[in-house]
């Protein structure tokens, strides 16, 4: 028996995971549309008087066919989940199922290997240093990029026709990533160009990846049900999205393959993994992150924003005008408005590990005993608004993280898989561009209020199909 680490009460897991089979379906059912996500779990935690239980996840069968965890839902238990002495993170990317490796040219890609796999120690390390060849890039291509899209969306005003963030975000962010990482722009023309169907491709190609999770997507309930979340999608249906993708990269990122293989890392291998790494790993979170932090701002008001301005061109003041990461490290309000989206509604909000062996865990209050084998789960929306560790946890506050005690509550920001004070390693499952992440995502804040004083969106659709558009931009 597992022996508590310390004099909290021991007490049993609550929850249960109902009949086999139906249960898991019954609990799919409440998770997409009898409850709907936030619910599901908050009327468990208000049933069990408890932030952790046993509960069946999505996508539950038959595409997982052991879709039980032992869900956390606190800041004390949650980080469990980094500890890979304890947990294994083996083909748990997902959650409880895998896509086929099909959709990655029959590879494993890093995200699904265990830091114990020889695999990952290279995979990850040639990340870091793709990430390290390239860093003078990033800054330069992500201006080039977002005042391209900048052009289109006040010419699109000027014209009275929409301009949508979300479809603008998929060229700027897949755009600066491929000319930064790759050296080539993706518009340009030739035999591999992907003019502006770079993002919509890689969009296209992650969806059926994650479909099996994905609810509210506009289609009708019970064909989201039945299509979705009943058996997994071919990646046959993206093959033509891919192979343009794959072509792009095995092309020219050739620095990086070559690099790879000087590392002992197979040049299809690495070409699948990189496509992986900038297409679903940034440019998905960015995809996913940019329109948020606007719209977060835009629900603060004109107020926040003339404090961003009159902050960023400042602090831009001392380096002719550009956003530099000497500049960026000068803008404080700017960092704490970014931490605070990334605690308030975090762009990577499952994660999952299955224990090693038995052990016990804690919350707040308890202790409780978890078995080998066991998968632990953490949804970080809710554990990112744990009362215990941030004071009005349901308002968005974004001068949270500014002053010495702000600057203590960053290391809680767990986006990354690890504490944001943390440091990704090949020994550890944290980001591999974590600190490229939170780079871009204060750019992108930068940029806008560098450019912009204020700015009113409009929005449509619901949940995974909302779109965003701005209805003023104003210099």
């Amino acid at each position: 028996m597992a022996v508590p680490s310390s004099k909290l009460p021991l007490k049993a897991i609550p929850g249960d995971y109902g009949v086999p089979y139906f249960g898991a379906i019954k609990d799919r059912l409440d998770y997409f549309w009898l409850q709907g996500e936030e619910q599901f779990y908050r009327s468990r935690m208000a049933k069990y008087n408890s932030t952790v239980f046993r509960v069946n996840m999505p996508p539950g069968p038959p595409i997982s066919e052991h879709p039980q965890v032992i869900c956390l839902l606190d800041q004390k238990s949650f980080p469990i989940l980094f500890d890979v002495s304890k947990v294994e993170k083996k083909d748990v990317f997902t959650g409880t199922y895998m896509p086929s490796v099909s959709f990655t040219s029959g590879y494993r890609v890093c995200s699904y290997l265990d830091p114990s796999e020889e695999r990952h120690t290279k995979l990850k390390q040639w990340c870091f240093e793709v990430i390290a060849m390239n860093g003078r890039n990033f800054l330069p291509e992500f201006h080039k990029s977002i005042e391209e899209s900048m052009v289109l969306w006040e010419t699109s005003l000027a014209k009275g026709e929409k301009t949508s963030v979300s479809d603008e975000v998929k060229q700027f962010a897949f755009n600066f990533l491929m000319r930064a990482v790759c050296h080539h722009d993706p518009a340009a023309p030739g035999e591999y160009s992907l003019g502006r169907n770079g993002g919509p491709y890689a969009t296209a190609w992650a969806n059926p990846q994650l479909a099996p999770i994905a609810g509210q997507t506009g289609l009708p309930h019970v064909v989201e049900e039945l299509v979705l979340h009943t058996v997994p999608l071919p990646s046959a249906l993206v093959k033509k999205n891919y192979d343009a993708l794959y072509n792009f990269i095995k092309n020219y990122a050739t620095e990086a393959l070559d690099r790879a293989e000087a590392m002992g890392i197979e040049r299809n291998d690495a070409t699948a993994n990189l496509l992986f790494f900038l297409c679903f790993n940034a440019y998905g979170g960015f995809n996913i992150f940019f329109p948020l932090i606007t719209i977060l701002i835009s629900s603060c008001g004109p107020e926040l924003m003339h404090d961003l301005h009159d902050e960023v061109t400042k602090a831009v003041a001392a380096t002719d005008g550009k956003v530099t990461l000497q500049s960026i490290e000068n803008m404080p309000l700017v960092k704490s408005v970014v931490y605070e989206a990334f605690r308030f509604k975090p762009p990577v909000p499952y994660q999952y590990g299955k224990a090693k062996f038995d052990f016990t865990i804690e919350n707040h209050e308890n202790s409780f005993e978890v078995k080998k084998g066991e998968m632990l789960y953490g949804y970080q929306p809710i554990v990112m608004h744990d009362p215990k560790v941030f004071s009005d946890p349901d308002q968005f506050l974004p001068r949270r993280f500014m002053g010495p005690d702000g600057e203590k509550l960053i290391k809680y920001i767990f986006w990354s898989n690890g504490y944001e004070t943390d440091k990704p390693t090949t020994a550890n499952k944290q980001c591999a561009g974590k600190d490229l992440v939170v780079t871009m995502a204060r750019a992108f804040v930068a940029e806008m209020f560098l450019r912009y004083k204020e700015y009113t969106l409009t929005m449509e659709g619901a949940g995974n199909a909302t779109k965003v558009f701005f209805s003023d931009l104003k210099k």
